[in-house]
């Protein structure tokens, strides 16, 4: 079986869903997997199997009228590759042509001069919306281009046809044949532009990529740029600069403004040994960092792939726009086609009135503000949520947050600030010095909060002849195994490691310490509530979202932190399995969303509709969840909630506005309300105001 993997290409001339979802529809054929077309940031993906002939595949692409590179640099653009170009072209011959309807000038009138005006805006028109209908009829999903091109391809027509035949000034519609291309050129113009917003937050991340970095070798220092720094390579990085790369600081000490990743501008203090992310940005202090992650293995490159995957995914209620955009401009065509019949065979309208009824019904109609309702809206969304440190891995989230019904919570690290401090520690038949480098030794391998804690309490001791450990096993819901050199063998968890059902003072103690089989030390910790905790749930409560906590702590400190917080559902001592068994439970009833952060939380995270992992959680936990809070704190599930909330309230404007937009504006071109060139107007105007109503989320006040 060959291999798979993934290609990634850059596809200019993508401008609305509709043209992505001719590439998505193409590359389905040709029974490629994962494919995920963002029409914003002109990029495809797919998974590809080594056997598939990818140049093929790029040649069925092009044939549906756009470019494609395989490289991240795309050449530059020549003068006619630009709308914007485009359109001051058609510009130039439109205004004299529409200028004759107010004008006296006698030379304006003549049809052999209308006509040449016009020919160069036809023959711009042809070779942009007749190539791009033309390509979107092969791919199977006939785009809005095809309703504009026989819209200004019949008047043109119908006007040649009438100074060719010397049929007088009745069949001279040379105007209207300029000023739709004209006037949907601006509207392509805007959309653009428009587009290009929403998708501001991944272009803000790209530009703390772009940085220069000083590579030290030995004494010597070298200016290269950021993309080509390796991994191991030293880095100097000083006051007001950028850090260049994900590393270790191995000098120095400097203030870290983490804003970009956590929406937090507190600097924080980075010391020897500390880890630092590429594109934060030391305020204050000098420091040589070793690379260690780099390229799209760092910490910001991941981020920005996983919110460009977010930003190209589907919300359930796109299905609806989807379904109505594919079968949309048959449709318009056989109203345009009905409305010509009616009005010249039964009405008695004259045939050139006719004609500009069945025009305006073409070009009015706009298939594209459908198509853009649901992805400009989660764009914006998204963004929003990222800057303020809350990353949402997929559009269908936003959907899922708006109606969710439970929230469970696992306790430690979570609703508690996973700080403890060692309230007593007992030892039987062992020092107590060895207990506590056991103990320190043994939680290093471990990444969950009691074991961060444990760590720090006893690092600061003088501890002297540390085991040296041979294997070591970190079992899920109950704690690590380990053997040393020596063939001792150690377990280090929760009271569930006991076996002696006599150790009848073990409630008071938490972690608990076995060697050879033997109980030899005994832990008991303590933990504080999150100062932002109780404030989460009594919102929860004000919008009928039921709070859950689930965990595998005790009975007794379980319902003691519910009891602080007001949570009534409480489940405690679960192991990992029976957390997930707790969660389907719940999913049964309604959409559950679990929030955590340790090892064990990667199943239940998973599991659950929406799973939101801390920032600061394991790497498996994070990689499980489809939500991530990159700066730790609870009240940003509030910002996600609002955000959740506020998203599909665009989202529905949006589709609003595009259905109510054709219904009522067809019927109006039909009757003769709207000339071709105020529907051709009306039609630009449309997307803008669909795409305007999605940047709103920008700035509007989230309640």
């Amino acid at each position: 079986m060959s291999e798979t993997n993934l290609v990634e290409l850059n596809v200019t001339g993508m401008h609305c869903n509709n043209c992505a979802l001719s590439v998505h529809k193409i590359l389905e054929k040709k029974g490629l997997k994962d494919i995920h077309v963002d029409f914003a940031n002109e990029e495809v993906k797919f998974s590809n199997a080594e056997d598939m002939n990818l140049p093929g595949i790029i040649k069925d692409i092009e044939g549906l009228g756009f470019k494609v590179y395989e490289h991240e640099e795309v050449p530059r653009e020549r003068f006619f590759d630009k709308v914007e170009n485009k359109f001051f072209f058609s510009l130039i011959f439109t205004i004299p042509l529409f200028s004759h309807m107010f004008l006296p000038f006698s030379w304006l009138h003549n049809p052999y001069v209308q006509l040449a005006l016009c020919v160069p805006v036809f023959i711009l028109g042809l070779t942009y919306f007749g190539k791009s209908a033309f390509n979107s009829l092969r791919g199977g999903v006939p785009n809005m281009d095809v309703l504009i091109f026989i819209g200004f391809t019949s008047a043109f027509i119908y006007s040649l046809t009438g100074t060719i035949l010397n049929l007088g000034p009745d069949y001279m519609f040379y105007e209207t044949t300029a000023v739709i291309i004209t006037l949907v050129l601006l509207g392509n113009v805007f959309e653009k532009r428009s587009v290009s917003q929403t998708t501001s937050a991944i272009k803000d991340l790209l530009k703390y990529q772009q940085v220069k970095a000083v590579r030290l070798n030995g004494d010597q220092q070298e200016i290269i740029d950021s993309r080509s720094i390796k991994s191991g390579d030293i880095l100097l990085v000083n006051t007001g600069e950028k850090i260049p790369a994900d590393g270790d600081v191995i000098w120095g000490s400097a203030s870290v403004n983490e804003s970009l990743l956590t929406g937090e501008s507190v600097p924080v203090e980075k010391n020897k040994y500390d880890s630092v992310i590429g594109g934060t940005i030391v305020e204050q202090g000098s420091i040589k960092i070793s690379a260690t992650k780099v390229g799209k293995h760092s910490v910001l490159s991941q981020i920005i792939e996983i919110m460009k995957r977010a930003q190209s995914s589907k919300p359930p209620i796109q299905r609806l726009g989807d379904r109505v955009a594919a079968i949309f401009v048959p449709v318009v065509v056989s109203i345009a086609l009905l409305t010509f019949i009616l009005s010249y065979f039964v009405f008695d309208i004259r045939l050139g009135e006719s004609i500009m009824r069945s025009i305006a019904v073409l070009v009015i109609s706009c298939p594209c503000a459908m198509g853009l309702a649901t992805p400009t809206a989660v764009m914006v969304g998204l963004g929003r949520g990222a800057k303020k440190g809350v990353l949402i891995k997929g559009g269908a989230t936003v959907e899922e947050m708006a109606n969710l019904q439970y929230m469970v919570f696992d306790k430690t690290g979570t609703l508690t600030t996973g700080d403890f401090a060692v309230r007593d520690i007992q030892v039987v038949d062992m020092e107590i010095e060895e207990a506590r480098a056991l103990v320190s030794t043994l939680e290093s391998y471990s990444n969950h909060p009691i074991a961060k804690s444990l760590i720090s309490a006893f690092q600061n001791d003088n501890i002297k002849n540390r085991i040296i450990l041979t294997e070591v096993n970190e079992i899920k819901g109950m704690g690590i195994k380990a053997v040393d050199s020596e063939h001792n063998r150690y377990e280090i968890g929760s009271k569930k490691i006991l076996t002696d059902k006599k150790l009848t003072d073990s409630r008071q103690y938490d972690v608990f310490l076995k060697k050879n089989d033997k109980l030899v030390c005994k832990i008991a910790i303590e933990d504080e509530l999150k100062a932002e905790a109780k404030n989460l749930i009594d919102l929860l409560k004000e919008r009928k979202i039921t709070p859950v906590l689930l965990s595998g702590d005790r009975k007794e400190k379980c319902e003691s932190v519910a009891k602080k917080l007001g949570i009534d559902q409480v489940y405690s001592e679960k192991l990992p399995e029976e957390k997930l068994e707790i969660i389907d439970s719940f999913k049964r009833k309604g959409t559950t969303a679990m929030v955590g952060d340790g090892i064990n939380d990667a199943p239940a995270l998973t599991t659950a509709d929406v799973g939101i992992s801390l920032g600061n959680a394991s790497q498996v936990a994070i990689q499980s969840a489809k939500v991530i809070l990159l700066n730790n704190d609870l009240n940003s599930v509030i910002t996600l909630l609002k955000v959740g909330k506020h998203t599909l309230i665009t989202i529905k404007q949006n589709l609003f506005w595009a259905f109510f937009y054709n219904i009522f504006a067809i019927p109006l071109a039909a009757l003769g309300y709207l000339g071709p060139m105020l529907a051709a107007l009306a039609m630009a105007c449309s997307d803008v105001v669909v795409i305007g109503n999605s940047l709103r989320l920008k700035i509007k006040k989230l309640d």
